[in-house]
């Protein structure tokens, strides 16, 4: 009974310890770190649980293969989580880069994404008119009624018959003016009226033929990509033509999928909003490009959280085991060093204290190791996947970010807490006239 009281508080202890860390930011942790160095400084017990980790610690080479399994077990945790979750943080900067707070986007109202609007001839007349849109030197208003379809292409490196989804994008004139972003640093812009077709370069690294002066078949016609454009955001990824010619080439007459507009400055979002939206000619949503287009991220980025944390899970458990293991068989080893300890006056708390620093240090490790390893590997490394709320691929970098990493080392460390707790209760427990007997 007693033994299953003391294993029950030690699970609690752990669950509590567990979720207390997960929400440790950095700051907290270093305030900890500070305090319990000035415990092991200033206090007897902290004094006596240093001396024995230095013993222990100092052992380290000596049970090298042992020490290796803890530290390259929970490197490999630490690489693969955070690799995983630098995709997820990769793929939502890039659309959370997309747009900004003086830029919106006009939608038919309760549509989830441009794929999904339907703007009628109407419709797109009336938005320009709107108050808070900028004026360009004409006088005209910065409004782009912008058309989004779906395209085959074949992808780089596969058969003919291998495809992918790229996004096309019609648009008009002011597409410029609105995105002042998006420059062409390859051949040169698409005539108006014309079958041609600027490529964004992440969609030209993913797909075959679209370099300048290449013909491509889309929606049963040839149209020619004169140029690529780079804009550091979601647009890399797309192909862009003429609206008029898109929407004749997929027989959508005069709607559009949405209206982008340049607001005269962030403030006049509001009454830009509530106009349209108030307006009983028109059923449409309003928001700023930046909203959007954060929104359009966070479905996906979500998916790959949990793929990343399930499997960060799995690996965790395997690698905690490990630790488990090693730590037993160095307590087990040193019974008799401890026992002498028990015996000449060291209470069970430094020992436990001390245990449990010889498994952090070599989790710290194998943490930092990982991290280290996902950031030279993976960050700024090139992937695609399917947009969601789009039609076609989005190009993206991971981004292996500082709060990742500590992400990572906080996995490390809860790891090496669990597999060094229960070996260092046990080595508190041990009996000191029967570890002293062992041999």
């Amino acid at each position: 009974m007693n033994n299953f009281l003391i294993n029950l508080g030690l699970l609690v202890l752990v669950a509590i310890a567990i979720a207390f860390w997960v929400l440790l930011p950095w700051q907290a942790a270093i305030v900890l770190v500070v305090l319990f160095a000035l415990w092991m400084g200033l206090t007897r017990a902290g004094r006596r649980a240093a001396s024995v980790a230095s013993v222990g610690i100092s052992t380290l080479g000596q049970r090298i293969g042992s020490s290796a399994v803890i530290v390259i077990g929970i490197a490999g945790v630490v690489g693969v989580l955070v690799a995983l979750l630098a995709m997820g943080e990769g793929y939502s900067e890039t659309l959370r880069n997309t747009g900004s707070p003086d830029t919106a986007i006009v939608m038919r109202g309760s549509s989830a994404s441009e794929v999904m609007s339907v703007l009628d001839h109407d419709s797109v007349t009336l938005i320009p008119q709107a108050v808070g849109i900028a004026k360009d030197a004409k006088g005209q208003p910065i409004a782009s009624p912008e058309l989004v379809v779906a395209a085959n292409l074949p992808l780089k490196g596969s058969t003919a018959d291998d495809e992918g989804s790229v996004q096309l994008r019609g648009v008009s004139e002011q597409a410029w003016a609105v995105r002042p972003n998006v420059k062409i640093i390859e051949g040169r812009n698409f005539q108006p009226g014309m079958r041609e077709l600027i490529v964004g370069k992440g969609a030209a690294k993913q797909f075959a033929g679209l370099e300048p002066g290449h013909t491509v078949k889309l929606g049963n016609q040839q149209w020619t990509v004169v140029g690529v454009f780079a804009s550091g955001d979601a647009m890399d990824s797309e192909v862009w033509g003429d609206a008029s010619v898109v929407a004749d080439t997929y027989r959508r007459g005069s709607s559009r999928a949405s209206v982008m507009v340049r607001l005269t400055d962030p403030k006049a979002y509001d009454a830009f909003k509530k106009e349209l939206e108030n307006n009983p000619q028109l059923k449409v949503d309003v928001s700023t490009t930046l909203d959007y287009f954060s929104k359009q991220s966070e479905g996906m980025t979500k998916v790959i959280k949990a793929i990343g944390i399930t499997v960060g899970l799995i690996m965790a458990i395997g690698a905690m085991f490990g630790a488990l293991n090693t730590m037993f068989a160095a307590v087990a080893s040193r019974a008799r060093e401890i026992a002498t300890l028990r015996a000449i006056g060291f209470r069970g708390f430094p020992v436990v204290v001390a245990v449990m620093l010889e498994t952090m240090l070599l989790a710290a490790i194998g943490g930092v190791l990982g991290g280290l390893l996902a950031w030279l590997i993976f960050n700024g490394y090139s992937a695609s996947t399917l947009a969601a709320g789009t039609v076609g691929k989005l190009s993206f970098e991971l981004h292996v970010s500082p709060e990742l990493l500590w992400t990572g080392l906080k996995w490390a460390l809860a790891i090496g807490f669990i597999g060094g707790l229960y070996p260092a209760v046990r080595a508190a427990r041990l009996p000191v006239t029967t570890a002293l007997r062992e041999l």
